[in-house]
Order: C-alpha cells, then structure tokens, then sequence
C-alpha cells in the first residue's frame, strides 16, 4: 500500500483525509500522463479517461474536481454520472479507454469517499502508476527521465472536453441481461439497493429477465448510502423477504462490487456460501478450470471442510478481493472472493461485480430446479468469534514468542476440528485474533489464550 492510496483506492473522510484539491491534483496528473504517453508514442490524441461515482453528496464535488484536473492537462473525459464500480472496469477496457476512476467508498459511511483507479484492462491500476500518482501529490514527480515541480496546462484547442458517456453504462446493463441463461418468470426476488449505485440498474436487469422484482433502500439521497441497507446491514432484506414470501434476496454494497445472499427462509449466505454454491455447480458440469476455488485466508473452516469432501481444491490468499484476481489471473482460475461477498468470475469479469454475482446465483437455482436453502444445505459454517485488540506496536505484537507460543498451543489442541488465524490490519492499529471451532466454547478459550497475552503487553 501506499501513502494516499490503500488496496481499494485513496479513501477517507471527504475534505477531511481526501478533499476536492487531492482530486484535482489526481485528475491533472492522468490527464497529462496519458495524453503526454500518446505524444511520445507518436499518436495525437488526447488521454481519454471515464468516471463513474456513487449517490454520496460528495461524490459530485469529486467528479467535477478530477474533470477539472483532467481537461486542464489535456485528457478528455467521459462522464457515466451515477453508475457501479464493476461498470466503469467493464467500460474501461472494453471500450479502450486510458484509465477509469471510481469515485466511491463503497461500504463506508456518505461522509466518507474513495478515489479508486482502474487500467486500461478493466484491473485494479498497477503500483507503478500509483506511485506516480503519489509522488505528483507530494510535489516529487519523476517520470519518463525527467523531473517535474508542477504539469503544463493545456491550451487553446487542446484543453479536453467532457463527454456524457450515459451510454456506456447502459451497453454494461445490456451485457448483464445478455448473460442470463435462464428465465425468471415466476420468481419473487428481493433486491436491496443500499441507496447507492444499482438503485438505477439492479431492478432493471431483473425485470428483463423476467423476476417479479421487489426493491428496497433505492432513494438515494446522498446521505442514506448504506445506512441501514445494503449488504453491511442485511437484517432489513432478511426480514423483508419473509414478510413478502420472496424466493430469493440479493443485497448489495454502495458501489455494487459485492453482493450477499438471502434464502427463501431469511437465511444469511455469505461469500463464502456463494463460492461453495458455484464451485459445486461447476464441478458437477465439469467447468471447474483447474478443480480450484481461490478464497482468502478470512474464508470460514466449514468452507475448506465442504470443498475437502467434493473433492474441490482451493488456494487461500491475502484479504482483498486486489490479491485473489492477481491470483486468480496468474493461475488461471475461473471463480474466487470474500467472504464480505467480493465475488470474481473471472470469464465474465474483471472485478468483483454483485449484480454478476446474483444472477449467477439464480443461475444456480433454476438450472437445479430448487430452492436457495437446500444449495447452501451442505455447507455447515463453524462458529467463528474474532477479536480485535488496539497495540502499540503490530508486528511486535503479533511476532511475539509468548504470543507465538499460544498459537502454536491452539493450533495443536484445535487439530483438524478448527483453526487459529493472527494478522495485522493493514489499515487501523489493530491486531486480529479469530478463531473458528466446531463449539463456541472452543473460539473463546483460544481467542483468549492469544488474546490476553496481547493485550497485557501491547493493548493501548
């Protein structure tokens, strides 16, 4: 990670942490970059850039502040206005644009906001260009064998322009509805919006493939984006799809990369249920590219468990749905995600994507001819408690020989029966104890044999 931008972008509290001259500087940086990359390449065309962002009131202070830095430098940039996150990656490559940004804090609270970058291949952008970008904001720019204290502006006829590019975002939508293989006809869903991006694109996919479609938190705002909605709250659809006798729920997060489930019962299925739901599905039809789901190391036990007894492999990596697709591109694997609901398909997508991953879900179910409850029947989670201790000092904490010794305790005593995960947040001053077991019991004793010696020693 870098100074300003994380593994999900340069986010915090709008005008506080990120504020409208960082977007500014941002903007005038890609555009001048891009458009200076075509000069020297020989190509006289101006960088091309495309924008989405969320129903956050800032959002709009945002975008005007990039635009701004973009066309002063030349760039030309097209504007998708409100609009999902997967949605500008899909936009990004497919129509060969320089770069997009997403203007976006996904789950975070409205007073919150995030820059996130994309390239040119509908990926997450590189750490190179990050570093770019960051050193441009910090007045320390080095870039092709040449300093730079401050960026030309453009003049006269190559100032950019701005281009409302509505039209992108519904080709995206067109591409959804043509990835449905089924029919709904028949079935209720429940689509919980969280007042933010898909308030004006989930129902509409629904609807054209047929669901009698019920929707909840979409009217945005700017101020109600995931306030008691959306996947982080998913006790309101829960409950909803009860009352209504739904079929099926699907909740999805500000910017719509992730997406939760609810059974016909009201049932939670999490992303971990929905790799088990898909991976089998795919196994079973013999699509499985390499016989492996890829998860991160938050998956639950019980998920490792059910894959053991299919027969499915899995490879576990860092949190951060950034670190499964760079796996996942690299072995060439066709599914993996978060237990949050960050859900890749990677013949499909780029990015996790929660629409994508709600119609592959009811793609499931009516290719199965069942209910939602009986896919995720197999599947038992383990109890799992997690436990975060505030330290002064991460690494000392956590490579601690009296911290490593209990680990070490608990991961003999717990055998095959559970496990014991210690880690550093990577953005607060936090150590992380979870453990999961087949008893509660079992999670609290052994989230307190390490917990308790952190915090006697390192607990601020």
């Amino acid at each position: 990670m870098g100074k300003y931008f994380g593994t999900d972008g340069f986010r915090g509290e709008a005008n506080t942490v990120l504020t409208a001259d960082h977007a500014y500087k941002i903007g005038r940086f890609l555009g001048w970059y891009y458009t200076e990359k075509n000069r020297r390449n020989g190509i006289d065309e101006p960088g091309r850039i495309v924008i989405g962002k969320d129903t956050r009131r800032s959002s709009y202070m945002f975008e005007y502040s990039l635009i701004a830095g973009l066309t002063a430098s030349g760039a030309d940039a097209y504007m998708l206005h409100v609009t999902t996150t997967p949605s500008v990656a899909y936009v990004a490559k497919t129509d060969e644009f320089d770069c997009g940004i997403m203007i976006s804090a996904s789950h975070n609270p409205y007073y919150d906001n995030g820059i996130k970058l994309i390239n040119r291949e509908g990926i997450k952008m590189d750490d190179e260009t990050i570093a770019l970008v960051e050193a441009y904001l910090d007045g320390e720019l080095e870039v092709f064998g040449e300093k730079y204290e401050e960026l030309p502006f453009a003049h006269r006829e190559h100032i950019g322009k701005t281009v409302d590019y509505v039209s992108g975002r519904n080709r995206y939508i067109g591409y959804l509805i043509s990835l449905g293989m089924y029919s709904f006809r028949g079935k209720k869903v429940g689509l919980d919006c969280a007042n933010g991006a898909t308030w004006n694109v989930a129902k509409s996919v629904f609807e054209a493939l047929g669901a009698t479609t019920y929707v909840i938190n979409a009217e945005p705002d700017g101020f109600n984006i995931n306030e008691n909605a959306g996947s982080t709250h998913i006790e309101g659809l829960q409950k909803f799809v009860v009352e209504k006798g739904l079929d099926v729920g699907f909740a999805y997060d500000g910017d719509a990369d992730r997406c939760l489930c609810v059974d016909e019962k009201g049932n939670l299925l999490t992303g971990d249920h929905i790799l088990y739901i898909y991976g089998r599905y795919m196994k079973e039809r013999g699509k499985l590219v390499n016989n492996t789901v890829v998860t991160t190391v938050m998956s639950n036990f019980g998920l490792y468990k059910a894959f053991d007894e299919l027969g499915i492999d899995y490879a576990k990596t860092a949190v951060g749905d950034k670190y499964v697709y760079e796996y996942m591109a690299e072995h060439q694997n066709c599914i993996g995600g978060e237990q949050s609901g960050h859900i890749i398909f990677s013949k499909y997508a780029t990015t996790g994507d929660g629409i994508l991953t709600s119609l592959k879900m009811m793609q499931v179910m009516m290719s199965k001819k069942t209910t939602m409850s009986e896919l995720a029947k197999p599947l038992k989670i383990y109890p799992q408690i997690l436990e975060n201790i505030k330290v002064s000092d991460k690494p000392a904490a956590v490579h601690d020989e009296e911290v490593q010794a209990a680990v070490k305790t608990a991961e003999a005593e717990l055998g095959d029966s559970g496990r014991i995960l210690l880690r550093e947040s990577g953005t607060e001053p936090v150590v992380r104890v979870m453990v999961e077991a087949d008893t509660e019991e079992k999670c609290r004793k052994y989230v307190d044999l390490v917990g308790n010696i952190i915090k006697a020693k390192y607990e601020i």
